[in-house]
């Protein structure tokens, strides 16, 4: 019996802490409101808790089943959604559409950044040739500790145009990323196809997050598949909104997932989730610079120094590319 009672208590101290920080999270109140409903929940648990280990075994359990319904409807009760008042860079998430050879995308940004709050903005429909697809690099931006990364996935066409494609959380106007906040669905999911001189030099000139660019091993059929797949997650998304999730849905996992569906026995990996590790798992399966160790690779994508230098000049792209193996 009291084998029994320590589990379950473990799983009540467990459902505290999770619904804590649910309600500190999500809670519609102002700041001091929902560390308040925080805190009253916590308190009400361990004292049901108590009343557990006194040997009131009936109360504390309508007690704590009361309270998880409770939480449990509240928590099922926020739905995502595409119509909030959204932050302008995740404003207008791209769709697109594929006829034959021929892909057009329709909202891709394009934003003239001069500091992070100072920005002209604009979205653009473009079309690329599939046929021409030549190349797809993979860029990991870093702001934080080394497990945490963000992924772009960049296109090349024969002509020289690139199209990076990106999952982004969809913030509203009033929100900064948070990393918790990811995991009790503050943000929803949104794919963004942007250009180079917007999306990556956003974060390597102006962020001055670390940015590495590593150049993909892969056949012409599997890129345009993977591209044809962004595009249909993008609709999708358009379509019917979900939560981003920073450990579940987020901008690696959600490659992984495509890239799954196009290469047979692609393995699930811990680096996967900590999307900062990402380039030794592509690296381990030879799908990046044959022949190059890993450390010369990531010295050599570095791009932060050339991106510094290029600016926003019409060749960014080629500019941050010299000296990449592969390139």
């Amino acid at each position: 019996m009291t084998t029994i009672l320590v589990l379950a208590s473990l799983l009540a101290v467990l459902a505290a802490a999770w619904g804590a920080l649910a309600l500190w999270v999500q809670f519609p109140a102002p700041p001091p409101r929902r560390i308040l409903m925080a805190c009253l929940w916590m308190a009400a648990m361990l004292a049901l808790l108590v009343l557990a280990w006194q040997g009131r075994s009936l109360l504390p359990l309508i007690g704590h089943v009361l309270l998880l319904a409770l939480l449990a409807a509240w928590w099922l009760g926020i739905q995502p959604s595409n119509t909030r008042d959204w932050a302008d860079d995740v404003s207008r998430p791209s769709t697109g559409e594929i006829h034959g050879d021929i892909a057009t995308l329709h909202d891709v940004r394009n934003f003239d950044w001069r500091t992070a709050t100072d920005y002209t903005p604009r979205w653009e429909t473009r079309q690329y040739d599939l046929s021409t697809l030549r190349d797809v690099d993979m860029i990991l931006s870093y702001w934080t500790i080394e497990p945490i990364a963000h992924t772009l996935v960049s296109f090349g066409f024969e002509n020289g145009e690139r199209v990076v494609f990106s999952v982004e959380i969809r913030k509203e106007r009033h929100e900064s990323f948070s990393a918790l906040g990811g995991f009790f669905k503050q943000f929803e999911a949104s794919v963004i196809a942007a250009d180079e001189r917007d999306i990556v030099r956003v974060r390597s000139n102006v962020r001055n997050e670390r940015v590495f660019l590593y150049k993909v091993q892969m056949p012409q059929p599997v890129m345009r598949s993977l591209f044809a797949a962004y595009v249909q997650e993008a609709n999708r998304l358009s379509a019917e909104p979900r939560f981003y999730n920073t450990l579940t849905e987020n901008c690696t996992t959600i490659v992984y997932g495509m890239m799954r569906r196009l290469v047979d026995g692609l393995p699930m990996n811990w680096r996967l989730l900590a999307s900062g590790y990402l380039p030794a798992y592509v690296h381990a399966r030879d799908a990046l610079a044959p022949g190059v160790a890993l450390d010369v690779l990531r010295e050599r994508g570095h791009i932060n120094a050339r991106a510094h230098a290029a600016g926003d000049a019409p060749d960014f792209s080629q500019r941050i590319r010299a000296g990449v193996p592969g390139y």
